[in-house]
């Protein structure tokens, strides 16, 4: 349902623990699960305005991006930034298996989450076998 590639994700956070410094933005930490006919994506945004967060499916790959901007006052001394500003993003592989054209997204506390149906041609479904003297169901 989801392939998940980032080759430069472990090499970025080594990279940060070496030299102290962000080697690019930090990514948004998700959880992806399904749940029935949906499958379903948490983005952690704590602290995004939903007016900065866009989403865009082109084939089968999903965008997520968005931007925190600093809370101090222009002019501030700051005493410690330890919270990530800038913008975000991450990219999803989503499988064929997913109907693209009715994904549901919300945003809650913090959290933008993603419903994306299972295509129904992806669904388990009974085929019925008929012929001889009795009609047997396979589940396919």
């Amino acid at each position: 349902m989801l392939m998940r590639t980032d080759p430069f994700r472990e090499f970025d956070r080594l990279t940060q623990q070496v030299l102290g410094t962000a080697a690019r933005p930090a990514a948004m930490q998700m959880d992806a699960y399904r749940s029935g006919d949906d499958f379903v994506v948490h983005f952690d945004l704590p602290g995004v305005d939903p007016e900065t967060i866009d989403l865009d499916v082109e084939r089968n790959v999903l965008t997520v991006r968005g931007e925190r901007r600093s809370t101090a006052p222009e002019g501030a001394e700051l005493i410690a930034a330890e919270r990530p500003t800038g913008k975000f993003s991450r990219q999803l592989f989503l499988g064929e298996t997913l109907d693209t054209e009715r994904i549901d997204a919300s945003y809650e506390n913090g959290v933008v989450t993603l419903r994306i149906p299972v295509a129904e041609q992806a669904k388990p479904r009974k085929i019925q076998i008929t012929g001889g003297s009795s009609r047997k169901q396979i589940s396919g």
